[in-house]
Order: structure tokens, then sequence, then C-alpha cells
């Protein structure tokens, strides 16, 4: 029996970290972060528990990829959805959907998007992994679509506006509705309310993306949001 390509090799490997990081989303979805042990991973994976140490130093590096890559996958059927928008609200509208796919993880998934942002504020920081990278280069190109003149500046901007939505959303005993949330959001960025994926009824309490921005409140860098349109 000859032995494998490179390649062959390659691709086991693509497809074993990926069962381990779509293990790990389910049993933390389902029993917490604590209740899940690394051997509990790789047996709902399949795999060997040493190839769970091969990949991740660690359970918290593990989970936030894992949620990286559920977060990506998630974001990508949201933009890629039929019918696609083109013609000059394109922009508006993949941007209205990446924040209607981000705050629907907070409302679907509550335990495991709780437990991740938990993660992010430990010692450990931010992971920087594949998963974490492809997420961002969908939003960077998210953001550039819709008309920044500076990514590098909005995309962190953006990316840290739907963090503070999503621990709004899941703040225990205090959370905020995903509506108004989402009706701040839109108002910021100059987003009609039609767009994305919108929730039954209009914005919340009076909230309409269709009001005027305050003065000197920007969407992207250099245009202001309701001139963005």
């Amino acid at each position: 029996m000859s032995p494998r390509s490179a390649s062959v090799n390659e691709e086991l490997r693509r497809r074993s970290r990926e069962r381990l990081l779509h293990a790990t989303v389910e049993l933390v979805a389902e029993r917490g972060y604590e209740a899940t042990t690394l051997g509990d991973i790789a047996d709902r994976a399949g795999a060997a528990r040493g190839l769970v140490s091969y990949y991740f130093p660690g359970k918290r590096q593990l989970l936030q990829s894992a949620v990286h890559r559920r977060m990506h996958l998630t974001l990508a059927v949201a933009l890629e959805r039929e019918p696609l928008p083109t013609g000059e609200d394109a922009g508006r509208e993949r941007l209205a959907r990446a924040i209607d796919a981000i705050l629907g993880l907070a409302r679907d998934e509550p335990r495991l998007m709780r437990t991740h942002m938990a993660g992010i504020l430990q010692a450990e920081g931010f992971v920087q992994c594949a998963e974490q990278q492809r997420l961002a280069e969908l939003l960077r190109d998210t953001v550039a679509r819709y008309g920044s003149t500076d990514v590098d500046v909005d995309y962190p901007l953006l990316r840290a506006l739907l963090m503070g939505a999503v621990v709004a959303v899941l703040l225990p005993g205090a959370p905020m509705p995903a509506a108004r949330l989402r009706a701040e959001l839109f108002q910021r960025y100059g987003l009609d309310w039609e767009l994305g994926v919108p929730p039954d009824g209009g914005p919340p309490g009076g909230t309409s993306p269709s009001h005027p921005q305050p003065p000197g409140v920007e969407g992207v860098s250099g245009t202001r949001a309701d001139s963005a349109r």
C-alpha cells in the first residue's frame, strides 16, 4: 500500500481539526464551558485525545477558534443568501446582513456566545487564529463594500460595536433588547430598517434608522452615515 500524499494528509488534518471545532461548539452550547472537558470534545469528534493538544494549546484557545469558526460560517451564509444584493445599495444590504447575523448568534446561542465573550476578557485575551482571520476578512470586505475610505480604522470600530452589542444582549440581569441594539447600529450606519433580516414590527421606541445623525457622528471614515445612502 503506497503512502498517502502530502495533500491527502493535509486534508485529513483539516477535517480532524474541523471536527474538533464543531464538537466544541456543540458541547459548550449543551453543557457549558466548565462541564466540557477536552476528553469529551475528542470523544464527540471521534478523535484521539492527544490530537486536541496537538492542534490547540488549551481549552480556552480551542473554544475561541471554535466560536470564530461558527461566526465565520454563519456570516458567510448570511452574506451569500439569495437574492444577492446588487446596485448602489449592495454595500448597505451587506452590512445589514452582517449585523443581523452576529446579533442572531447572540439570540440563538446565548450560552455559547456568553462563554466566548467572557473568555476574551481572560488573561489570554483575544486569540489570533485562522478562524478569526477568516471572520475578519469577511467583516473587512463588508466594511469596504459599504464605502469605507479607511478600512483599517473602520473595521476595528465595527468589530467593537458588534462585540459591545453582543455583550449587551447577553448581560445577565440587565440584557438589552436585540431589536433596540439593532436599531441603534442601523441608525449609526444609515441603514434602513427593512434591510437584512428585520425583526417583526418597526423600530422600537420610535428609534428610526432614517433619522439624521447628530452633528459629528460618522458611519465610515470621512463619510456621514446619512450621506452614504
